[in-house]
This record gives C-alpha cells, structure tokens and sequence, in this order.
C-alpha cells in the first residue's frame, strides 16, 4: 500500500530549485530595471518656407493646435478645453479623450516671441506622467527650423514599461508627422 501523503523528496528539490531560479530571475530583471536611465528626451526639427513669426503663431496659440497636432485627428470626440490666456505664457489646454488620445493638460510656461515656447505637458491618462515641452524656431534666409523636443524623468514603471517599448520610436514619429502638419498648415496660410 502506498501512502499518497508523502511527500516525494525529488519533487520538492526540484520545485524549490524553480522558486530560487525564478526568485534570482525577477531580482535581476528588477536590478537592471532600476538602472535604467531615469531622464528621457525625444527630439525632431523639421524646416518650413515661413518666416519664425508665422510658425511661432501657430504653436504659440493652443487654438491652432487642432489643424496641425497629430493626436487631434485620433479622436476628434474628445473634449477639448482652453483656460487662462488666449495664447503665450499662461494658455492652458485640457482634453480628455480615447485611449489613443489618455486625458491631460498642457500649459505655456515660457513665450518668447518668434524664439521659444516651452510647455508643461501633464498626462492624467492612461499613466500620470509630466513631461517639458520645448519648441525652438530659428530662422534659415526665407525658411525656419523648427525643433520640437520632449524631456522628463521615468519611474521605476516607466523605466520597466520602456525596456521593451523606445520612448524616442512611441513619441518621434508623432512628432515627425506633427512637424508635417504644422509645415503644411503655415505654408499655406503665408501663400494667402
């Protein structure tokens, strides 16, 4: 007769060895998670036949941003807010939309005219996560260059999350379609 309550020595060998290579597994994944770069920066420029006052106007003023932004076509049903001032320093912008689109907010912190714009970007949805926003625009005889950067810091979620996903391949692709749409919007209005 067997006795079906003992515990089979070779079986409970074998299953702690799994728990320890699993155990040793995850806490080197977790060590090489942390020593990841916590600072990321993703940036593109692209060139328009406009002069920096007429790129400037367009990514200054929150308003414009619906013609040439490349989440605003993602979920055109998504509620859309403007605060503070009409445009420059102290506009504001808020939207809650999709899961494409998450929900945030986004505010001028810094204007200079036909120069720099920098922005506070806070995303609420589908992760919180703040982020600085820079656009540059430098004239080139009758074109401007247009540098559109993105820099913040990643926790230790983030840092796991971008170990399989780039942050530069997610963001500079939107970023190369908004810089077309922003070259295509100018251009036109500086031909009327």
């Amino acid at each position: 007769m067997t006795d079906t309550n003992i515990i089979n020595p070779k079986k409970t060998s074998l299953f702690k060895k799994l728990l320890v290579t699993l155990a040793v597994i995850i806490a080197v994944f977790l060590i090489i998670v942390a020593l990841q770069p916590a600072d990321y920066r993703v940036t593109r420029t692209g060139t328009i036949t406009a002069p920096p006052e007429a790129v400037f106007a367009q990514v200054n003023d929150f308003h414009n941003w619906e013609a040439w932004s490349p989440w605003a076509k993602l979920d055109p049903a998504a509620k859309n807010s403007f605060e503070g001032a009409a445009s420059g320093t102290g506009a504001v912008f808020t939207w809650a939309g999709n899961k494409k689109v998450g929900e945030g907010r986004m505010a001028v912190t810094d204007s200079h005219p036909n120069d720099l714009i920098r922005i506070k970007l806070d995303f609420i949805k589908p992760f919180p996560s703040t982020a600085d926003t820079e656009f540059t625009f430098k004239p080139q005889g009758n074109q401007t260059a247009v540098t559109w950067s993105m820099s913040g810091r990643k926790g230790f979620i983030s840092k796991a999350f971008c170990m399989f996903m780039n942050m530069d391949k997610m963001v500079g692709g939107d970023f190369e379609r908004g810089l077309a749409s922003l070259k295509s919007v100018t251009e036109t209005a500086a031909k009327k």
